[in-house]
């Protein structure tokens, strides 16, 4: 089992670092030209149609889909995760200040991709036996790929997030949750399993409605719970947040001007750290959301595809900056400016325990149960967003009558995932969510045109 998941560990880091990294920035890099920069032409009016007519009770959603906030609040649950946490203090801790600037310019031509997978995704939605909205990046990979070669690209990628999100990453999710709660009260990790699995079945069997009831509310109150703790420490640590924004610039290209040459942190680490962590965080390109956004009741998939920006902009831009923020802040044993990051690249610490090391220097005590709670919010939504993304894969390979078999076994899944940390289940998770991004780049880069000429208001159909 060690050789194996020394294998599966090698070949993880081969496609993220050299193959993933670039293929994805640039397709967002491609898709940002092509629709000449979408991102930032309807960026105001994405704005506006997702936080204009907010509301928690966006309808009941059904055979017909869900209300447009629903399905970004559900892709958001998704993307919202541990990597939000967890991710952004691996890349700060191996990549320095710096990673988070290119976190942020990843994030920027990622909201082109994403806007492609989410209009796409709006094209090409369909109907199940039971006359269900359904959709996902199967339905455009078929559309891209005709006869053989595109059926067998769909199931390939099918099976993957299958694997990978639907029972692999919940695991993962679970246990992140479980760990967190036992370390800051000592919960037995089979007790938190438990209700996380007994909850996950209550959403599970709902159905779409009960899903997008769920992530709608529960979606803004994590979000405003988490920023309300940072922003605390933001105050109280106001004299270094212009400070810290600086050596997030300056340390972009120049780390060992932000923390020295013992700190053995390159250029290229830092970008490395910063792209990768980010697109993992983010998911654009990886053809996750799409499932969400193909459920949205909109008048035109354009409009759903400029929510979809919204999606990776609070992702990257609000709630994973405001922990590399809170981290770059915190001082240290010794104080000084980043003294906290500084402590924790020299002792080799790196993801959950610096973000609360770093919540605790303004909580105290309470830091600890403070990311816990928050991480019980961010890795039980990403469950349930998972979940809903595997169940539309599993109706499209094996029928509607498959869904209730998987629900059950999703469920065990993160229960057991919930009482071991099996590296080598984190390791299969992360390489097959790089693998399946393959198959749903291809589509992407196929159906490109289609994607330019309706981000100009042209209504073209997919043959």
């Amino acid at each position: 089992m060690d050789a194996l998941n020394e294998v599966i560990s090698r070949a993880d880091s081969f496609v993220w670092n050299n193959i993933l990294l670039f293929v994805l920035v640039g397709t967002g890099i491609f898709f940002t030209i092509r629709t000449r920069f979408v991102q930032i032409r309807r960026f105001p009016g994405a704005w506006k149609r997702v936080f204009g007519n907010f509301s928690l009770n966006g309808g009941k959603g059904g055979k017909e889909g869900m209300s447009s906030f629903q399905a970004l609040a559900t892709a958001i649950a998704a993307q919202v995760g541990t990597g939000n946490i967890a991710g952004c203090a691996t890349a700060l801790v191996g990549g320095g200040p710096g990673a988070i600037f290119w976190m942020w310019l990843a994030a920027f031509f990622g909201m082109a991709t994403i806007y492609g997978e989410a209009v796409l995704a709006q094209k090409t939605k369909t109907r199940d036996e039971d006359g269900e909205v359904i959709g996902g990046p199967v339905y455009y990979i078929r559309r891209a790929f005709k006869g053989k070669g595109g059926k067998c690209l769909a199931a390939f990628f099918a099976v993957m997030i299958i694997l990978s999100l639907g029972l692999m990453g919940n695991m993962v999710q679970s246990n992140s949750i479980s760990d967190a709660f036992h370390t800051a009260f000592h919960t037995p990790q089979w007790v938190v399993g438990i209700l996380v699995a007994v909850l996950s079945a209550f959403i599970f069997m709902g159905g779409t409605s009960r899903i997008a009831s769920f992530t709608e509310k529960v979606v803004p109150i994590m979000a405003a719970l988490y920023l309300v703790g940072g922003i605390i420490l933001l105050v109280i640590n106001h004299n270094d947040i212009l400070p810290a924004l600086s050596s997030i610039f300056a340390g972009a290209f120049s780390p060992r001007a932000v923390l020295g040459a013992g700190a053995g942190i390159t250029v290229r680490e830092a970008m490395r750290y910063g792209v990768a962590r980010g697109l993992f965080s983010n998911e654009a390109g990886m053809g996750s959301t799409p499932h969400a956004h193909a459920l949205a009741q909109v008048k035109n998939p354009q409009e759903q595809g400029e929510v979809a920006m919204i999606g990776v902009f609070i992702d990257t831009f609000v709630v994973l900056t405001m922990t590399a923020l809170v981290i770059l802040t915190a001082p240290g044993a010794d104080g000084g400016f980043l003294g906290l990051l500084n402590s924790m690249i020299k002792n080799g610490v790196t993801g959950t325990p610096v973000a609360q090391a770093a919540f605790s220097t303004g909580l105290g005590a309470f830091g600890p149960g403070f990311v816990a709670i928050c991480l019980l919010f961010f890795a039980f939504s990403t469950i349930i967003g998972w979940f809903l993304f595997a169940r539309q894969n599993i109706t499209y390979l094996f029928g509607k009558n498959a869904v209730r078999p998987f629900a059950c076994v999703a469920v065990v899944c993160i229960f057991f995932g919930s009482l071991l940390k099996v590296d080598l289940v984190w390791n299969m998770q992360d390489l097959f969510n790089g693998v399946m991004v393959i198959p749903n780049l291809l589509a992407l880069l196929a159906l490109s045109g289609y994607v330019a000429k309706l981000s100009h208001g042209q209504d073209v159909e997919i043959r």
